[in-house]
């Protein structure tokens, strides 16, 4: 059943194991889905999708795959545009027109109401029967009934279509770029690069708390592990002005993500106008003079340290290739890429965060040819949820 669905999830990109499709198909066979296509789709992504990332993906499947079956239990347009009306109120001198109860039996409540969509043909206002506004009817908005199905107003009557339709998840997904939000989780993952210190064991392990108490029959038993320091030491270079204006904000996002985490021993942050040269800049606005020397940084920070470089790497050809492209500052005799080369050889782990990665088409495409360079220089991933995992796990990395 729905082996094609599976098929299709796949191909969306949702790791989804057997034993998870077993589980979906068994709820299946036990009426869980109450013939409803609605409850089908709340079903599928709570026994199908692992994270919130990926409820994105799982809507475009579900979509593609069921929008051609006749939905029972979702609103006809005719309806809806009946119900397109300002949310208001019943006057509260209407009320005692008309009886409800507080407490219906929901298989009930969804029998009349489809009954309610295959006999209505006409607008309702008021009364207590049809789909309608104000009123006393189950079914509509703005009325005073309670227990019913709430359709159009605000909120409103959600099919499964619906739903999937309004990709409210778009923003999960970790191929998008980052919010300050998801900067600030992604950065959580360094916590396990964390060092342990060789002291006794007087932090408490939670996990191995909860393990040896369900070993022990449900009898606490307490497990202490040897607590933590931060020896991780990064520092950051950011790309400000130009091209880079669009992406001023999130860059900003990425600085107090990590300003604000304590996952890290020291951070130096330092600035650049499109390619690293002979002198880095203190602050965003990368005024002429306000600027320490490579080799100053260089001699204040070891190999150890951790490099993320944060720009879209677009740039006149010039800018990288010719000794003369600095037009900000002194270049000293060498050239962009001579500066970049010059800057891989101190560190020993260096990533490359993009806001615009071209990927394979950098190299296709005569003004994006510097990215083409600098890809080939550094490894540069998309500055996305997903990017910056990446890119982490390969700064943290023993080799």
């Amino acid at each position: 059943m729905f082996i094609e669905f599976f098929y299709m999830l796949k191909d969306r990109g949702l790791n989804i194991s057997t034993t998870e499709w077993l589980i979906f198909m068994d709820a299946l066979d036990k009426g869980l889905s109450n013939g409803s296509f609605t409850d089908l789709y709340y079903l599928g992504r709570m026994t199908l999708v692992k994270s919130e990332s990926d409820f994105d993906k799982y809507d475009i499947a579900f979509r593609e795959y069921f929008y051609k079956v006749q939905v029972e239990d979702r609103v006809p347009a005719d309806i809806l545009k009946w119900l397109d009306k300002e949310d208001k109120t019943t006057d509260p001198l209407q009320r005692e027109l008309y009886e409800y109860k507080t407490a219906k039996d929901a298989n009930e409540v969804k029998r009349l109401f489809k009954e309610r969509v295959n006999e209505q043909d006409s607008e309702h206002n008021g009364g207590n029967y049809w789909i309608g506004t104000a009123g006393g009817s189950s079914y509509g908005h703005s009325g005073v009934n309670v227990g019913g199905i709430r359709v159009g107003g605000q909120g409103g009557m959600k099919s499964a279509f619906s739903v999937a339709g309004e990709r409210r998840y778009r923003d999960f997904r970790e191929d998008r770029v980052l919010s300050m939000r998801q900067f600030q989780v992604a950065f959580r993952r360094l916590r396990q690069y964390s060092s342990k210190l060789d002291v006794p064991k007087t932090e408490l392990d939670l996990e191995g708390t909860i393990d040896s108490t369900c070993n022990n029959g449900g009898y606490l038993k307490l497990e202490f592990d040897r607590p933590r320091k931060n020896t991780v030491k990064l520092m950051l270079l950011f790309d400000c002005g130009g091209s880079m204006y669009p992406f001023s904000q999130l860059s900003n996002s990425l600085f107090q993500a990590v300003h604000k985490a304590n996952h890290f021993k020291d951070v130096k942050t330092y600035y650049f106008h499109n390619c690293i040269y002979s002198h880095l800049y203190k602050t965003a606005e990368c005024e002429y003079g306000d600027w320490v020397e490579l080799d100053h940084v260089f001699r204040h920070t070891d190999k150890d340290y951790k490099v993320i470089i944060v720009g879209d790497a677009a740039m006149a050809p010039e800018e990288l290739t010719d000794i003369n492209g600095n037009y900000r500052g002194p270049n000293k005799g060498l050239s962009g890429l001579e500066w970049c080369r010059y800057f891989k050889t101190k560190y020993n782990k260096i990533i490359w965060l993009n806001p615009k990665l071209h990927k394979g088409l950098s190299s296709q495409l005569s003004w994006m040819e510097s990215e083409a360079v600098l890809a080939e220089e550094f490894r540069m991933y998309q500055l996305s949820v997903e990017g910056l995992k990446e890119g982490i796990s390969y700064l943290m990395a023993s080799k």
